[in-house]
């Protein structure tokens, strides 16, 4: 198995970011982990990867059990009132 790596300005693209950021990030001690070898800073493909699935937030819809139940006209639309109960 051959270890993948991206360069400075290949991460700054695939994130959208400057690679000026990335340098503030290695001086700062934070970013995913990095090589430096004879003054060439490369980053391996897993820890990019794996610094990515730390940082991935929930998303999509929520679970809606256990959630108070809704009020207003929501509530009556939910419960089959035609027009949400108004007149």
């Amino acid at each position: 198995m051959t270890t993948q790596h991206l360069n400075q300005t290949q991460l700054a693209a695939r994130w959208g970011i400057s690679p000026r950021t990335l340098e503030r990030w290695r001086c700062q001690g934070q970013g995913p982990r990095y090589l430096k070898l004879g003054g060439r800073v490369i980053y391996r493909v897993e820890d990019v990867e794996a610094f990515e699935a730390l940082r991935a937030q929930p998303g999509g819809i929520p679970d809606l059990e256990g959630l108070p139940p809704a009020h207003g006209v929501g509530a009556a639309l939910a419960a089959g009132h035609p027009a949400g109960g108004l007149r």
